[in-house]
Parts: structure tokens; sequence; C-alpha cells
């Protein structure tokens, strides 16, 4: 580490010099306390006495070099201020933590030999292939029947690894997104207050272990991405607040300190915060080849706590187009998403076009609209038949993905299932046709677990997923649709080149007095057609033209198989010519959707 480019907010290796690193014997430790009188080391080698700390380079680092220091030992910096108090701070650099309750770093080592230099060698954004995403809470997707005989609540990284990888493949998933993975006190964060920004989290095992679940997942095609916290972190005492007796990390007055979640702001005009969450942003991509970065909560980044009225927060945003842009000269294949609830443009942009210097956002308008709609009763649906057309308004502002996160299954929100319209019955051939919906729109997609197999409880993460209404066979054909439908996403490559305007045109966007919608997605290989009648009567005699091409059906919701009404082989359509017209006619039932190949003749 250059330590002029840490202090200039330049530095992506912070973590190679700070920490706790190994020697030929013992470990030597060192972190960054400016405004500490002074800096002991304790931990299980010292019996947790004082060990005093050697100030070094500009008297702002402590150093000390330990012999008797050993993988897999606790320890912590107890740092005293001006006052001569002290505190026990775990190290903001440690690349290992305790478990909960316990609040102590663990001494770590990053030897793991990776197996996935074809996967690293060949990945990409994926701009123009397929990235369906299938989004997981690690502890609560799988829990051990049997804790006390597992030793654990949870699996460990090691034990869920080829039980989750053949669940996402099986099921069309091509990457998997882990909710935050960094060491937090709190299950309830669900990972999102942090205190170990370099550790993962100990709930699941060692780095070694997080390393192989990575590898493994690489090893079989499978991309991974993981949530990462650059705008705020935990308030407990022993992390990264007041760090040195001073408000080191976040900002000296409390009405900036804090945001709406009670935890502290990063002050990212100061350069040695800026190097510490670049280089942790670094380190994930480096030390464990993953393959990209969702960024939580960007709005607060981009205004002041996120509150537009406050002006934009161009220190932060300049922290970001920074960020982005050295990660992606140090990382040129890594994937780089926002989930940004504001309207600020350019979030996807090119830094050097002014951009902020994302490669994805997610599309929380098209989000929230979608689920609208699917849960207003079929009677309003011709008033909000364009809820479903305003985001190709302006999908084209940005590179979006499309997410049913864990952000609509919780807080008295309803599960996707639940939120469709109507009694039991009546939910699932909505969402069945939402799916298909989905996959023929723009964009990449994200789908959380549970969603996939119709849950009906809203997500809680003391609880494993409801795995056993799959016994059910309307649970168990909505999971087997969502797998035909995510199977016909990853194989037809027109509906991959999303963010090319001549790959899409609405067919039919104009029938809002029979609620049908028809979308195109165009490629030289052939054509994507998708139906979808999303009003409560049976249509008859739709028509849409196709011109000169020889179709083909790939999937009907409403077939049997998936607890439809309609025999696989009895799906009513033709094509015929009408005043030189080529067009497809069909009688469709309530609430169903169908894709459809289009050839050239």
């Amino acid at each position: 580490m250059d330590i002029f480019d840490f202090y200039r907010g330049k530095s992506f290796d912070a973590y190679s010099y700070l920490g706790a690193h190994p020697m030929k014997s013992g470990f030597i430790f060192r972190t960054y306390a400016p405004n500490a009188s002074k800096v002991s080391l304790i931990g299980d080698f010292s019996d947790w006495k004082d060990i005093p700390m050697e100030s070094v380079a500009d008297g702002n680092f402590y150093e000390l070099a330990y012999p008797a220091a050993r993988e897999g030992m606790r320890y912590k910096y107890r740092i005293y201020d001006k006052s001569g108090g002290f505190i026990d701070h775990c190290d903001p650099y440690g690349y290992g933590s305790e478990l909960r309750p316990g609040t102590c770093s663990v001494i770590r080592s990053l030897n793991y030999c990776f197996g996935d230099s074809r996967w690293m060698r060949s990945r990409t954004d994926c701009r123009d292939k397929p990235m369906n995403i299938y989004e997981v809470h690690l502890g609560s997707w799988k829990k051990p029947e049997d804790p006390e005989k597992n030793g654990c609540e949870w699996y460990n990284y090691s034990e869920i690894a080829d039980d989750l990888i053949d669940y996402v493949i099986e099921n069309g998933y091509n990457f998997i997104e882990f909710m935050p993975l960094a060491e937090h006190p709190c299950d309830e964060s669900w990972g999102y207050q942090i205190t170990g920004f370099f550790a993962p989290t100990s709930r699941y095992g060692t780095p070694a272990q997080l390393m192989e679940l990575v590898d493994k997942c690489h090893k079989r095609g499978i991309g991974v991405i993981m949530d990462f916290v650059p705008v705020h972190f935990a308030v407990d005492h022993y992390g990264l607040t007041e760090y040195d007796g001073t408000r080191l990390y976040e900002f000296p007055d409390d009405e900036a300190a804090y945001n709406e979640w009670g935890s502290r702001n990063f002050m990212h005009s100061k350069g040695e915060v800026r190097s510490f969450l670049q280089s942790a942003a670094a380190y994930w991509f480096s030390e464990y080849h993953f393959d990209g970065l969702r960024m939580d909560a960007i709005k607060n980044m981009i205004y002041w706590n996120g509150m537009e009225y406050r002006g934009e927060n161009r220190f932060a945003m300049q922290f970001l187009r920074d960020m982005n842009s050295g990660l992606k000269e140090r990382f040129p294949s890594c994937i780089l998403v926002a989930e940004d609830s504001s309207a600020y443009p350019k979030v996807t942009a090119s830094v050097s076009d002014g951009g902020l210097g994302f490669d994805y956002k997610w599309d929380l308008g098209w989000m929230h609209d979608t689920l609208e709609y699917f849960q207003s009763a079929p009677m309003y649906r011709t008033r909000d038949y364009h809820k479903l057309t305003f985001s190709m308004v302006y999908f084209y502002s940005e590179q979006f993905i499309l997410p049913l996160s864990h952000d609509e299954t919780v807080h008295g929100k309803a599960t996707i299932l639940q939120k469709m319209n109507g009694g039991y019955e009546e939910k699932f051939p909505q969402a069945r046709t939402l799916y298909m919906y989905m996959a023929v729109h723009p964009g990449k997609m994200l789908n959380f677990m549970g969603n996939e197999f119709g849950q009906l409880r809203e997500w809680d993460e003391k609880r494993e997923q409801d795995w056993d209404m799959l016994k059910y066979p309307a649970h168990d054909s909505f999971l087997e649709f969502t797998k035909a439908v995510n199977k016909i996403y990853l194989k037809y490559s027109a509906l991959h080149y999303d963010y090319d305007p001549t790959n899409f045109e609405w067919s039919d966007c104009n029938s809002a007095d029979r609620c049908i919608y028809a979308i195109r997605r165009k490629s030289a290989s052939g054509d994507i057609l998708g139906i979808f009648n999303l009003s409560d009567w049976y249509q008859s005699g739709y028509e849409v033209e196709i011109g000169d091409y020889r179709e083909s059906l790939l999937l009907d919701s409403d077939w049997e198989i998936f607890s439809g009404r309609t025999p696989v082989d009895r799906t009513k359509y033709k094509a015929e010519d009408k005043g030189g017209r080529h067009l497809l006619s069909m009688d469709m039932p309530p609430f169903s959707g169908r894709i459809f190949f289009l050839r050239k003749k």
C-alpha cells in the first residue's frame, strides 16, 4: 500500500498492509488510528493483556509483530483516546471474526487454491448474454434438520455449496446473488449493518470455505454476486464507530452522521474512508473471485441521506465514480450493480460520459408498477393498462435489472404470490403470467428465493424456506413453470439483447379493453413473441400480426402440467393471411400467457 495514495483516497489495496498478516513466525498487526494516544494489541496469545503497539510511518499507523500469534486465535485493538480512556475494537481490516455474540477478530489467512481459471478468463459483464439471478439469504435458504448434531444453526459455506448449486442449475438460473456476507452482529439486519467489511461472516464458516463455494459455482458455470454496503456501518462500539476516540470514519455532526436506519454514514470526502471502502470492494473481487457487487442504498450517496431536497452529495458521487472506474481498471469483467430508488440520470453511464460507472441498476419503477397492476382487481385493469407499458418509455435511459427481491417479501408486504389479486386458486395463474411477462420484457432478471415455488409466508431470516410446500401440486407445478420460463430465457438469444432498441417492439400495447399485451423480441436467429391476457375473462379470436414468419409454441402458462386447464397439445391458435397481413389468431383463457418462437419462412 502506498501511504500517500491511502490519504488521497486512491488506494485499492489497503488490506494488504493493514490488518493481520502472516510472517515466517507469527503474524504482524497494523491499524490506522491517527487520533489515539496509544494502541495495544490484546488476544488469546497474550491472555488478553496489553501488548503496546509501535507508531510507525507518519505516526498515524500502529504496528506489532507477534511470533506467538497463530491462525484461528482471537484478537482486538485496545485504543486509548486523548483522555486516557479506551475501547477494545475489532480489526477494521480483519479477515475473520468470531461467531456472534462474540465480537473479536479472528486471525485468518487467505490460503486457497482456486480452480476456476477458465471461468475467470472467459467471464463477461453479460450485456448481451443471459443473466438470471437467484437472490439468496444464505442462512435461511436451508437449515440443518438437527442443529445440535450439525453443531450450528446454519450450514457452512462448504456444506451448502453442492445442494445450492444443483438447485440453481436445475431451475434455470445462471447467477446467485448473496445478501451481504460481510460480518454483522445482528441476524435481523440481514447483513446490511456491518462491523467487518473484510471478514466473511463466521455464521457460515471460514474464508477458505467461502472461497470454495465461489470456486464450485464457477466450475459449474454459475456467476456469483454479493451485496456490498458502501453507505453506512453498524453503530456497535467495538466496530468502526469512533474508532480512534474520534469520528474517524463517520461525520463529526449527528445530523449527517446518522441515517434512517440508525446506523452511521461514511464520510466519503475523507481519503482514508475512500481507500477503506474501495479496498474492501477490490478485496472481494481479488481474493474471493466474486463476479459482481450489488451496492446497496445508492440513493443515499447521490443525495444527502437519500433526501433529494437536501441536494446532491457531490463527495459521495465522486467517490462512486472513482471507485467504479478503479474497479473496472483492475477487474474489467466485474459486474457493478446499483440498488438506487432515485431517478438520478446516468447511473449506468460510463464515468467518461458523465455517469456513475455502474453496469446495471435495479428497475424499482418496473417492480412497483408491475406488482401494483397485478394486485389490482381485474375490473380496474383497463384503467391501469399502461402501468405495464410505461417501463418502456424510460427503459433505455439506463441498463436495468428487473428485481423481485427480498424487499418485496417482508415487512407486511406479502410474498409475490400473495400479492396477486383474488383468492388462493386465482393467484397461481396470475403469478405464472407475471413471470412469463418478466422473462419477455427487456432487462436482466432477479428473483428472491421462495418466489419460484410460490411461498405464501413472508421471508423470515430465522426460518428456512417452506420446502414442504412442494408436497402440494399447485406449488410443485408452479416451480416447474418458473423452471420452464427460465430455461426458455437462457436458451433464446432474442431475450438477451436487452439494451438494443431494435431488439424490442410492442406487437400490441393498444388492447386496453381486452387487457391483452403482446411483446416481440428480435434476433437474427429468430424472434420471441409473448402474448398475455391479464383479464379475468376468456378471450376469443384475438389476433396479432407476425409478418413473414413461421410460429412454434414454446410455452402456455395454462397447461395442465402447471395446474392450468389446457392439455399440453390443445392450445388453440392458428396462423392465417388476411388482406395481405400474416396473423396469429387464438383464444386465450383468463390470466394466461404464451411464448412463441418465430422463424423466417
